[in-house]
């Protein structure tokens, strides 16, 4: 076929199916933990069981498993098919993948060993980092080699977005990863005390602000355009959204540090650019939004396209809410508190998954030289199962941890505390049975999906060649 000779498929066919395969084993574990707010029973008193230990694996998985491997696969597939041209290396392509798949069987053997730096989102050991920083300069190298060799002399946007996300991943993760070895599994920061915090949030918040939204973004800017059969509402509030994205994210970090031992004046500053950043969020929203004009009929009849928006619309919910949130008197009542959880997961589901999702419908056909998927019903069958879990979730966590606010600092005439911090748990009891019924349903949809991605690449024959439509 003449397009997988000109592209190189394989690498995006590797990283395509690992994304479905990683995302069932982090939302696993993701539920699993969940289900032990509930039953405390399920750790089965097993020190590698235990909530602390599966938590690191659980966003590890989720974030650079599942996450990671769907932006490789879809940058690789959007930066052939925009340069016009193959991946700059295949070997190193093909390295990438079995390095960061290297990388997470590391993660998930170490972290439930109890090996872990302690910082958020950054817990792997000085061994995994190095290898990391490796693998992540090949990747560097092979996405903007491609566009070296570009046969046009146009950069798509989506291309800014991943290729912003990859440089500004490759310093967060070396700077907030400095270390100092005292042995093969142990290493101490290289910060001191709220230094040392500061940086990680510089990390932590600019994880989310690059890996989780500039890399989707990325996704967002190719896919959305290519299933609705238009182009980009707007092209220039698109390198609007990129350069006011990039440059505001970076100073965001200090507001996951509001009311700690960092300076007061860092924390406001945090405050500000979390505010800013509401209106580049909302540019990008919005222009994925406007490219359905005249054509949101679509939405009736194509559930692939219901991901993608809907993707969209938590896009808006969440960048509205984390700003909102920035600001010190809610920060006040919020922190934390299950509403954080909510907020995370609104973007980490509603958003990142959902986006993710969509594009990887997407794909599978195209990378796989199928005509479409198995099942048309069953991606309309996962996107109600994922939305309705999602929303199940993310409502429980809001009214838990709104709840949990008011009940942490209600006091009494005599200036005594209301609550004990053991009623504030007995209130929650309910809302983390409803939050794991959410991520049950979620992971429900995940299954349907390896199903349904499973059969299309089998070969056989589409549901809708063989019922009625």
């Amino acid at each position: 076929m003449e397009t997988q000779n000109t592209y190189n498929y394989t690498v995006v066919r590797q990283f395509t199916v690992m994304t479905v395969i990683w995302g069932i084993v982090g939302m696993t574990v993701g539920v699993l933990i969940a289900a032990q707010l509930v039953w405390p029973a399920l750790n089965f008193d097993t020190p590698w069981l235990t909530y602390s230990r599966l938590r690191p694996l659980h966003t590890n998985a989720v974030i650079f498993a599942f996450g990671g491997s769907a932006l490789f696969a879809t940058s690789y597939y959007v930066v052939q098919r925009t340069c016009q041209v193959r991946l700059f290396s295949d070997k190193l392509a093909s390295f990438t993948f079995w390095g960061w798949t290297l990388v997470i069987l590391l993660a998930a053997i170490s972290l439930p060993l109890g090996m872990t730096s302690g910082k958020e989102y950054a817990e792997l050991e000085w061994p995994i980092d190095l290898l990391i920083t490796v693998v992540w300069v090949a990747y560097a190298v092979v996405f903007f080699g491609t566009i070296m060799k570009r046969k046009v002399s146009h950069i798509y946007v989506a291309n800014w977005f991943f290729g912003a996300f990859i440089i500004t991943v490759a310093v967060l993760h070396i700077v907030n990863s400095m270390a100092l070895p005292v042995s093969l599994t142990k290493s101490y920061s290289l910060y001191p005390g709220a230094i040392d915090a500061m940086v990680q949030w510089w990390y932590g918040h600019n994880a989310v602000g690059f890996f989780l939204t500039a890399g989707f973004l990325g996704i967002m800017y190719y896919f959305i355009p290519k299933q609705v059969g238009k182009p980009i509402y707007s092209y220039r509030l698109s390198v609007v959204h990129f350069w006011a994205l990039i440059s505001t994210y970076m100073w965001a970090g200090p507001h996951h540090l509001q009311y700690t031992a960092l300076p007061d004046w860092a924390q406001s500053l945090g405050m500000v650019f979390s505010l800013v950043l509401l209106a580049p969020s909302w540019g990008g929203m919005i222009n994925g939004m406007m490219t359905l004009s005249g054509a949101w009929h679509k939405l009736r009849t194509d559930p692939i396209l219901k991901f993608l928006i809907v993707s969209l619309s938590f896009y808006g919910m969440s960048t509205f809410e984390g700003p909102m949130m920035a600001i010190k008197t809610v920060n006040a009542l919020s922190h934390y508190t299950d509403w954080t959880v909510g907020h995370v997961h609104s973007g980490a589901l509603g958003w990142v998954a959902l986006v993710t999702i969509g594009a990887i419908y997407f794909l599978v056909p195209k990378v796989f030289d199928r005509d479409q998927m198995y099942s048309i019903k069953l991606i309309d069958t996962h996107f109600w199962i994922a939305t309705i879990g999602i929303v199940l979730y993310i409502t429980a966590m809001w009214i838990a941890g709104v709840m949990q606010g008011l009940m942490w600092r209600a006091v009494n005439a005599d200036g005594t505390l209301t609550y004990s911090f053991v009623e504030s748990l007995e209130a929650t009891y309910p809302y983390y049975t409803v939050r794991f019924l959410g991520g049950l349903l979620f992971l429900a949809g995940m299954f349907i999906m390896a199903y349904n991605v499973w059969k299309t690449i089998s070969g056989a024959k589409p549901a809708s060649a063989t019922q009625s439509a």
